[in-house]
């Protein structure tokens, strides 16, 4: 019986080898765009929250790698911060990180508790504000049960008319248990409801009409100016 001759296969050496070289070379290539950094963070949408503050509370003030860095990652960690309500966050072309950020405005420093008081209810001592904001005072005390509401109204006021109240006082009547006394930056004087807060957004308007003429708005009962003497 004739023996078998097995042919042993010879390996094509340079062939194997470029495949080796071409495999080396994607995993080189694909580890170097994995490890590409963030190339740019625009910030959106924020007034008084510095970028800075965003960047490190983000975790991304190392620009790292833009892959490995996930929006859900980013919108958990911001959420977190007493001075964001939410963030939206969009990775765009050329490795660009895009925040866009719907701030808790502040809109009372509550003197009596020493807090700063955020538009959805939620307060910081005082001390612990890290922002420079230009927001009302409130001098003395205000039930509980008025508070929330006075808090709410405060929240409907634009920023740029709340900025112009410089002290606000609970001062209830005979008539009316929910009477403020709003102290302007102009000198004027406003009195008024809870339920009229929202009035207070024509404010510039009202005073446009009325020249230099210094004195009390009466918005708790009607709507009349009474001029300084």
């Amino acid at each position: 019986m004739a023996k078998r001759i097995v042919k042993k296969k010879k390996i094509k050496i340079i062939p194997f080898l470029i495949l080796i070289i071409v495999i080396i070379g994607i995993v080189l290539v694909v580890k170097f765009s994995l490890d590409k950094p963030i190339l740019n963070i625009n910030i959106n949408n924020t007034s008084y929250i510095k970028d800075d503050y965003i960047i490190e509370k983000a975790d991304i003030k190392d620009y790292p790698s833009f892959v490995y860095t996930t929006c859900f990652e980013l919108e958990k960690k911001l959420k977190k911060s007493v001075y964001i309500k939410d963030v939206n966050c969009k990775k765009k072309f050329y490795r660009v990180i895009e925040l866009n950020i719907d701030e808790n405005t502040p809109v009372i420093n509550d003197n009596y508790n020493e807090k700063i008081v955020f538009s959805d209810g939620s307060s910081i001592d005082s001390k612990d504000m890290e922002f420079d904001t230009n927001i009302p005072r409130l001098l003395n005390y205000v039930p509980k049960k008025k508070y929330d509401s006075f808090i709410e109204g405060l929240s409907k006021i634009k920023s740029d008319i709340l900025s112009r109240i410089s002290d606000i006082e609970y001062v209830p009547n005979d008539i009316d248990k929910d009477r403020f006394r709003l102290y302007m930056d102009d000198d004027n004087i406003i009195y008024i409801t809870l339920t009229k807060f929202s009035k207070l957004n024509y404010y510039n308007e009202v005073i446009a009409q009325l020249g230099k003429h210094k004195g009390v708005l009466y918005l708790d009962n009607g709507n009349h100016f009474k001029i300084k003497k």
